[in-house]
């Protein structure tokens, strides 16, 4: 546990859930009523900003109350920082936000839960506040950028689909696996195009386009690849509902394919009635589940609790995704079997536990 609280209850996550609506009205007004000239250079577009930057603290939120986690969102809220920074946004005001959500759920929820939210608020606050100099997790934890990557990035950003495509095949020529490509050189440039626009270097559609020629261009390089004889093992992997960015999880498919595995790759935001279909149907060995924030970490738990109500075995389940690899703790926290920061590891804890007994 990150903060000396006890985590909320059912009840309490409730009750939470029913003032959300409320919480968000009350500070985005109070926003207005004492900084409307800062965000009249918004326009009508700026007041409904502001209620989507608040809605996505209290996502952040929960699963501080839920699980106790509160690094998640001390480090949403440094990149929030960054992003609003670059937008004209001053940075004292994240800090207000967080201040006058403690005084509304404070007044509006009442006993220890109420004292839970207010507390986790204020811890939240402090940590933010102080200087942060550490390289952000994601960056250290990068793979290895290969000089092709910054020449793959640049075709990204002009739109240039036949220009990656043609640095796929020469990788691939010179004797590269495909899994080693997508490691480094496609993600460190996806990474670094995410941080520009981060910056307002870039613009969202850039962003998008970047994206989506990435994920062509690994489905060439895939079509190009000698994928080996089935091993016998089956892998379903899916993007939790609402996780959107599914580059990541594509890679770890095209890394099982390229190991032997039976991949079925679901894709993003899969809603779980249609996992737990697709899972009873699939009979796989492994479930990979991808999230992206920490948001979305209950519906983890939630995937696992109703895998262990069925009378059947479960499968093995790993985690990954930017909300799961700076803290691998989280795995055992939600009843997973392991985490995996990228498709090498995944694959390499697969073989592990597909392996015969005497060969563990």
């Amino acid at each position: 546990m990150d903060i000396d609280t006890p985590a909320l209850q059912p009840a309490g996550l409730l009750r939470f859930h029913e003032l959300r609506a409320d919480a968000i009205n009350a500070v985005t007004e109070r926003f207005y009523a004492n900084h409307g000239d800062t965000y009249s250079q918004f326009g009508p577009r700026g007041r409904e900003a502001c209620r989507e930057d608040l809605a996505f603290h209290l996502e952040f939120l929960r699963p501080v109350l839920e699980f106790g986690l509160l690094q998640p969102m001390v480090d949403y809220l440094r990149w929030l920082d960054s992003v609003l920074s670059t937008r004209d946004v001053p940075s004292d005001h994240l800090g207000l936000s967080l201040e006058w959500l403690a005084e509304f759920f404070s007044a509006s929820m009442q006993g220890r839960d109420g004292q839970t939210v207010v507390k986790a608020l204020q811890k939240i606050r402090e940590q933010f506040l102080e200087p942060d100099t550490a390289q952000p997790a994601i960056y250290r934890m990068m793979p290895r950028r290969w000089q092709e990557s910054e020449e793959f990035q640049t075709a990204l950003l002009a739109g240039d689909r036949r220009g990656a495509g043609s640095l796929l095949d020469r990788c691939l020529e010179q004797g590269h696996g495909l899994v080693d490509v997508e490691l480094h050189v496609i993600q460190p440039a996806l990474y670094e195009i995410g941080r520009q626009w981060q910056n307002n270097q870039v613009t969202v559609a850039q962003e998008h386009l970047a994206t989506a020629i990435s994920q062509s261009v690994m489905t060439q390089g895939l079509m190009q690849s000698t994928v080996p004889a089935s091993n016998g093992k089956r892998v379903l992997l899916a993007c939790v509902e609402g996780n959107t960015h599914a580059v990541g999880l594509q890679m770890v498919a095209d890394a099982f394919q390229l190991s032997g595995w039976d991949v079925r790759y679901l894709g993003a935001s899969v809603p779980t009635s249609a996992l737990l279909r697709d899972l009873g149907e699939f009979k796989p060995a492994l479930l990979g589940l991808s999230v992206s924030f920490a948001h979305q970490l209950p519906v983890v738990k939630d995937i696992i609790r109703q895998l262990q109500l069925h009378d059947a075995p479960r499968p093995a389940v790993i985690i990954g995704g930017l909300a799961i690899n700076q803290f691998s703790r989280l795995a055992e926290t939600l009843g997973a079997d392991a985490s995996s920061p990228d498709s090498r590891s995944a694959v390499a804890f697969a073989t592990a536990l597909a392996a015969p007994p005497d060969l563990q």
